[in-house]
């Protein structure tokens, strides 16, 4: 048995996707976060003899979705982010999921990756399951991570001091694993949704989940006007 842990964050306008906005408003964009978020709970509940746990920070009654979303949570175990920064608040969520159940090993992933689905989700903890495994890890195009899972859930802490939202995060998380003599696998490589060209492309790949859905409600075209913006013209997250 594997804890899936969804690292997440309420999906209230303003404070999610801001990279999407513009060409999105917060409350479009919200309303995309919302959708992947929905996508990634549904998946790692499906997971066979997963257990899913959603690590939660934000105000539910005030995202998009909310009470979609308080009903989908009630199906999972929930449990509130903790820690400064977000290095502190991975190792955090795989220490209080060891908490809740003892003795198994952890994935994390995030919810900016609605493509995935149980099937993948179950290749994932089949790798880490495998004789002489210590860890797997899912690059992201973008430089960093979707997937961190550990056969032992305590040794998080090695990755809490490594930077984030950096091109080499990635490698450098890599690195701190097996520098401390972990052996790591890696998972295949994702995109993670961060702006409006990953939004088409995930939309693209996921076709019957709510995340591409709410991409096709969108006013057409606006997306594709925001993937044309050069880089300059991008908002930081």
């Amino acid at each position: 048995m594997t804890a899936i842990l969804v690292l997440a964050k309420a999906p209230e306008p303003g404070r999610v996707k801001t990279r999407l906005c513009p060409p999105l408003c917060p409350e479009q964009a919200a309303e995309l976060a919302a959708a992947a978020l929905l996508d990634t709970i549904t998946a790692a509940a499906t997971v066979p003899g997963a257990r899913p746990v959603v690590v939660l920070t934000g105000l539910l009654h005030r995202a998009a979705r909310g009470t979609e979303l308080a009903a989908a949570l009630r199906e999972v175990a929930v449990l509130p982010q903790r820690g400064d920064g977000l290095g502190e608040r991975i190792a955090a969520a795989h220490c209080d999921a060891a908490a809740l159940f003892p003795g198994h090993p952890t994935l994390q992933i995030g919810m900016d990756t609605p493509q995935l689905d149980a099937a993948r989700l179950a290749a994932a903890a089949a790798a880490l399951a495998r004789p002489g495994v210590d860890a797997v890890l899912g690059p992201a195009v973008d430089g960093g991570w979707w997937g961190l899972g550990l056969r032992r859930p305590a040794d998080a802490a090695l990755v809490a001091a490594v930077p984030t939202s950096r091109a080499d995060t990635g490698e450098r998380t890599g690195t701190a694993l097996r520098s401390a003599g972990l052996t790591v696998s890696l998972l295949p490589e994702l995109s993670d949704v961060d702006t409006a060209t990953d939004a088409l492309a995930v939309a693209a790949a996921a076709p019957g989940t709510r995340f591409a859905a709410a991409v096709t409600g969108l006013p057409p075209g606006l997306l594709a006007r925001g993937s044309s913006a050069g880089p300059a013209e991008r908002r930081p997250a």
